[in-house]
């Protein structure tokens, strides 16, 4: 059962196959070319749109996931975000980004991910990468 949504927990905008790699708790470092000051417990968005980059598809076989099945344009749980820091090359594994070049990246470091059954749908569209899905318009 999933915990009551909270309209004061801000959420993450993440494609897909990354939000489901968090949630199954093999990728716990997200790549941004920005630093965050957010920490905490968010809210993972997967987004309408499939990553397409070739490490995606990497990503999607390696861990042998189906893109069509993957849910999109949902609240698909939740995870922590301990901290963010420089990224370094031996983060390409667990980002599940092998062979991408780290420079210039911003390792957020995630734990404690929570996958809502069912995904939920969002009261409010994204307005960038971070949004409030349940608050109401003003």
């Amino acid at each position: 059962m999933n915990p009551p949504l909270d309209p004061g927990q801000i959420a993450l905008g993440i494609r897909q196959p990354w939000a489901e790699l968090i949630l199954s708790g093999q990728k716990t470092i997200e790549l941004r070319r920005q630093s965050t000051r957010v920490r905490g417990r968010i809210y993972i968005y997967a987004a309408r749109t499939l990553a397409t980059e070739q490490f995606a598809q990497t990503a999607i076989s390696t861990f042998n996931l189906n893109p069509d099945t993957l849910p999109r344009g949902l609240i698909v749980g939740t995870v922590e975000i301990h901290r963010c820091r420089p990224a370094i090359q031996e983060d390409e594994k667990v980002a599940c980004v092998e062979g991408l070049t780290l420079t210039n990246y911003q390792a957020w470091e995630l734990a404690h991910p929570q996958r809502f059954e069912p995904p939920q749908p969002i009261q409010q569209q994204p307005y960038g990468i971070w949004f409030y899905p349940f608050r109401p318009v003003s």
